[in-house]
């Protein structure tokens, strides 16, 4: 598995140290997405759109149920 070099932050990052925001990039064959915080960037969530797809859609109508404990 690869590790992207072009991370991209968020939107929503907004100002002041730039260091507290999520960062996304994708490599391609297969597309695949990296997710980290940029408190830690040595640690990043990898999949590919389909699954993340389907979670964007449930957090957005709030329908990810009960979580495990």
């Amino acid at each position: 598995m690869s590790t992207p070099d072009n991370w991209q932050k968020s939107s929503f990052s907004g100002g002041g140290d730039g260091n507290n925001c999520l960062e996304l990039a994708t490599t391609p064959t297969p597309t695949t997405i990296h997710l980290r915080e940029s408190e830690e960037p040595t640690t990043h969530l990898t999949t590919t759109p389909t699954p993340l797809s389907h979670l964007l859609h449930h957090i957005k109508t709030g329908s990810l149920g009960t979580p495990l404990v």
